[in-house]
């Protein structure tokens, strides 16, 4: 009920993790729960077709619209960063990728930041729980959870050409990148059921919705946390034009994504102690951590001219794109229910990669911007990704206003081996094209890198276009040394009854998209929060390729 005024959780954001959180949290009927979305509701039509992406993220009236700070290494541009500002969160604005990250991410979690609970073997069972495939269940995927998952069936010559391409190269090929082979060229698998989205909110609140200890509430902007002695246990925040404070029995938990949780955290005193003293913010827990570590994938986009026209790139006609959407809205069936980045890669760039850490997203489609909306062009398109970058960057407040925009620095291309790295993306990128695959297909490179040819030309278009693949983790990282925030269940240390659930906790950005993992790890602390046991650890089969490091042999166990 709108008007109640204490609950036993609090959850602060209906995104990828808040929206697992609200579903568990008040299945049995035992807890009051009370979620906040700062959003409107997702009624918005353009975020369910699944074709309609680029509107829908560029929709300022669900999107966060923020930019980070003059990049160093970027020429001092500022980088658009788009996040979800609505029921679902980015899950309802993302390209619906469904990408879990290497087995090894997740391993090195446990032995790199002393969490062993977050071992990969821990992790299958909630990525199986949690979806329904219509690959079908086996030792790696499932066919009964929420999520509804669907392998991509559009069908392309150019996405024909890019799987060929694949083995051409010797960069490899995959039927599931989730799955036993994590490595090589694939048809990715998309977020999708019956021809629309399945964002957070369609698999997991939607079907909570009526449950009468379960109150949402959009339009919702949470201001701070309240903490009495050394127990979070209120909330402040503003709704229909006013402010509001909730009592909480039980706790409190952040779920509003790396940039809104230590932003929230930092505006209830919980941070840097320097930072919130130029801030003139009192000092409720330091947290040394807290805004630091912020990682992500950035992107460089490069576009080709297509020799040939296919039914995608004639979306531009009038009449036909009538078509389109009239088939989604009787039938849910046409290319309407493609979310253009069909296809795609986890790929090394360099033969002493200990693992793939170059991802591609390839779109059978050219693009091009007019104004505020996007017109595709007779080509294709790869989005090239760094996966594992060494540069970091942070989340601050504003010191002149807390509660506008936060201050954001990725710090991409800091480090001399990411702009490497990422320059050999390009190139492997390019030798896809320029494959026997692509005789007949690749009419020309287009766009700002098609004249970058030497090593020093492709590095400067990477510091003029590189950009977010919107993956932003680890601002409140898990771990038990300084700079942790929170340990290994999310409970944020040094203070009681408060915790963040979401992808700032990663300790390191996984090899993939995000959405799913994010998931992942919702689902399982809300077991932790609620008592009930961890799913039995499974384990499955899975190539890994060794390569030598310098002296040094690395040994993946594969089952």
């Amino acid at each position: 009920m709108a008007d109640q005024t204490e609950f036993d959780y609090v959850i602060i954001g209906a995104g990828s993790a808040g929206c697992v959180l609200a579903s568990k949290l008040s299945a049995s009927g035992e807890f009051d729960v009370l979620l906040l979305e700062a959003g409107p509701p997702d009624r918005n039509l353009m975020i369910h077709i699944p074709a309609g992406v680029y509107s829908a993220y560029r929709n300022p009236s669900i999107n966060w619209n923020y930019f980070s700070a003059a990049e160093p290494s970027l020429n001092k541009r500022a980088v658009w960063t788009p996040r979800g500002r609505v029921l679902g969160g980015s899950s309802s604005i993302n390209s619906m990728v469904y990408m879990r990250g290497h087995p090894d991410n997740y391993d090195g979690w446990a032995e790199d930041f002393d969490l062993p609970a977050w071992r990969f073997e821990n992790c299958l069972p909630y990525f199986r729980a949690g979806e329904a495939s219509d690959r079908g269940a086996d030792a790696w995927r499932g066919d009964s959870g929420p999520l509804q998952v669907t392998k991509s069936h559009h069908q392309s010559p150019l996405i024909d050409a890019f799987l060929e391409a694949g083995d051409e190269t010797g960069q490899g090929r995959s039927d599931d990148l989730n799955g036993y082979k994590p490595e090589g060229l694939s048809r990715l698998d998309a977020t999708i059921g019956n021809g629309q989205r399945c964002s957070a909110a369609v698999a997991h609140l939607k079907p909570a919705r009526g449950r009468q200890n379960l109150t949402v509430l959009t339009g919702a902007a949470v201001r701070d946390v309240k903490i009495t002695g050394n127990r979070a246990d209120k909330v402040s925040y503003t709704h229909r034009g006013g402010p509001r404070t909730v009592q909480v029995r039980r706790e409190i938990i952040l779920s509003g994504g790396a940039i809104n949780s230590p932003q929230i955290l930092l505006r209830s005193g919980i941070g840097p102690e320097d930072h919130l003293q130029d801030a003139g913010i009192e000092t409720q827990v330091k947290l040394a951590g807290v805004g630091r570590n912020l990682q992500d994938h950035p992107t460089i986009v490069l576009q080709f001219k297509s020799r040939k026209s296919f039914e995608m790139h004639r979306l531009n006609n009038p009449l036909k794109k009538l078509g389109v959407g009239l088939e989604w809205l009787s039938r849910r069936k046409g290319i309407a229910t493609s979310h253009i980045w069909e296809a795609g890669g986890l790929v090394r760039s360099h033969d002493n990669a200990a693992r793939p850490d170059l991802q591609y997203h390839f779109g059978p489609t050219g693009f091009e911007e007019v104004g505020n909306s996007f017109r595709v062009t007779q080509g294709f398109s790869f989005h090239i990704d760094l996966l594992y970058p060494e540069s970091a960057g942070r989340v601050e407040l504003d010191p002149k206003n807390h509660f506008g925009k936060p201050m954001i620095l990725f710090n991409y291309m800091a480090a001399a081996a990411d702009m490497t790295r990422m320059m050999n993306g390009v190139k492997k990128a390019r030798d896809i094209t320029n494959s026997a695959a692509f005789k007949d297909l690749n009419g020309g490179e287009t766009g700002p890198m098609a004249q970058a040819r030497t090593d020093d030309e492709i590095k400067a278009v990477i510091a003029d276009e590189c950009a977010t693949d919107y993956h932003p983790s680890c601002t409140c990282r898990m771990g038990y040394d300084d700079d942790a925030v929170v340990d290994e269940w999310g409970r944020v240390h040094g203070v009681e009854g408060l915790r963040v659930v979401d992808a700032s906790i990663m300790p390191r950005v996984v090899g993939g998209n995000l959405n799913a993992p994010t998931q992942m790890i919702a689902s399982r602390i809300a077991d932790h929060i609620i008592g009930v046991a961890q799913l039995a650890p499974e384990q499955a089969s899975y190539s890994f390729q060794e390569t030598e490091i310098g002296n040094k042999t690395t040994h993946r166990m594969t089952g």
